[in-house]
Formats: C-alpha cells, structure tokens, sequence
C-alpha cells in the first residue's frame, strides 16, 4: 500500500507497487510500520496523511519494525508507553518524543496493541512475538522452524 496507489521507491532503490491506496485500502486487523534511514523521516514525519491513516489504527495491532516507532511516535500511539527502536536512533526518540518512555537493550517492546522492535533482525523475533500473541508458541516455534530460525 502507498499513500496514492502508486509505485514507489524505497531504501537502496527497491520498487514496490502496492494493492492499495489510503482510500481504497481495507481496513487490517494488524498494520506494521517499516523504518528506514533517519534522513528518510524527516520527509515522511511531515507528512499530515500517513501520520492520520496510521492513528486512525491506534485500536487496532499496530508494531513498527526499526526507526517505523518514529511514525508511531509522531501519530500519539506510542505517548505514554514504552517503546524501541533501531540503536542508533534511541536518543533521537527519546529527544524527539518526550512522552514516550524509551527502552535499551531489547529486541522488541510489547505494550499491548503496540509493539515496537528494534533493527530488521529484531522484527522477525516481533514478529514471532505477534504470532504467539494471536495463536500461540507452538505455532510461532513452528514458523520459527520453517524459517530456519533458531
């Protein structure tokens, strides 16, 4: 999904045509929020519309993957909660957004309908996480194990 429906580009050149647009998307039972390149968010933080679609979905499961806590953040999803994100961009978050209490040293922060992980590598163990949450371990060990993650 992108914003207009159109194909887009994002880190190292890669292009992505999406399903969807806002306005014609489906409402998700569950939306995770990619990251990026801190100058990257600048350009999107600014950006009134994703920052509504994505606090439209603050009752809903939401996680970020990486610096995509920067997005929750900036929505008011994450005021009051606990949260992560990639390492070297911990202090940016913890400046930027008072509000939210900001957590070292794990893979991923769960704080009920919001979770947010640190780096990429951290979003699959999230991802595992969430996957437990709606099913239970012995279906996120299973998928583990078909990923060939120990």
């Amino acid at each position: 999904m992108s914003q207009d429906g159109k194909q887009i580009t994002v880190h190292n050149g890669l292009q992505v045509k999406p399903d969807y647009s806002f306005s014609d998307a489906p409402v998700y039972d569950i939306v995770v929020v990619p990251g990026g390149p801190l100058k990257a968010l600048k350009l999107v933080e600014s950006n009134e519309e994703i920052i509504t679609w994505i606090e439209n979905y603050k009752d809903k499961i939401v996680a970020s993957v990486c610096t995509g806590a920067f997005f929750l953040a900036q929505a008011g999803i994450l005021n009051g909660k606990k949260a992560t994100t990639n390492r070297l961009a911990l202090n940016l978050l913890e400046r930027s957004f008072p509000k939210v209490e900001v957590i070292r040293g794990v893979k991923y922060v769960d704080e009920g309908n919001v979770i947010t992980s640190a780096g990429i590598s951290a979003g699959i163990q999230m991802a595992l996480h969430v996957v437990s949450k709606l099913f239970d371990e012995e279906t996120a060990k299973r998928t583990a194990h078909t990923i060939e993650l120990d």
